[in-house]
């Protein structure tokens, strides 16, 4: 079954997990990890303490590069894709830039990078996504100086 949450619960969830994790309150496994992604990203914390708020500004949001919710569920798809290596090697090639880079984190943005050039070229496209191809960017950017 595909789960598909909108973006008020994308918005719902980080909000609550960081409130969660301010109040010292017990956590699901997956809000757990989100919550490690948040404590790298404090200049975020603000937009994700008032959920009203974030509900809001769903409408006016304009530069989705610079969206905390969209940057929090990337980090999120990237540590998923990675405890199941799916695609076939996320894994090994995001590790390998993780080391690198002497950081999980870097890699993650670069990691980032490639996987919104694969969304961006299979909707341009009319494509299924091509999980080959987002794995080369990585174990490029893993490899280049």
């Amino acid at each position: 079954m595909l789960i598909q949450p909108s973006q008020a619960d994308v918005r719902r969830f980080f909000c609550a997990v960081y409130a969660k994790s301010c109040a010292g309150e017990p956590m699901e496994a997956i809000e757990t990890l989100a919550s490690l992604w948040i404590a790298e990203h404090p200049e975020y914390h603000a937009d994700l303490a008032d959920v009203d708020a974030a509900l809001r500004n769903m409408e006016t949001a304009s530069d989705v590069a610079t969206s905390p919710f969209l940057h929090l569920s990337m980090h999120l798809s990237i540590s998923e894709q990675c405890s199941i290596d799916q695609p076939r090697g996320i894994r090994q090639a995001v590790e390998l830039l993780a080391h690198r880079r002497d950081s999980l984190h870097e890699a993650h943005h670069a990691a980032m990078d490639c996987l919104g050039r694969m969304i961006w070229e299979s909707q341009r496209a009319g494509r299924p996504p091509d999980g080959a191809a987002y794995i080369d960017c990585v174990q490029r950017q893993a490899t280049k100086d």
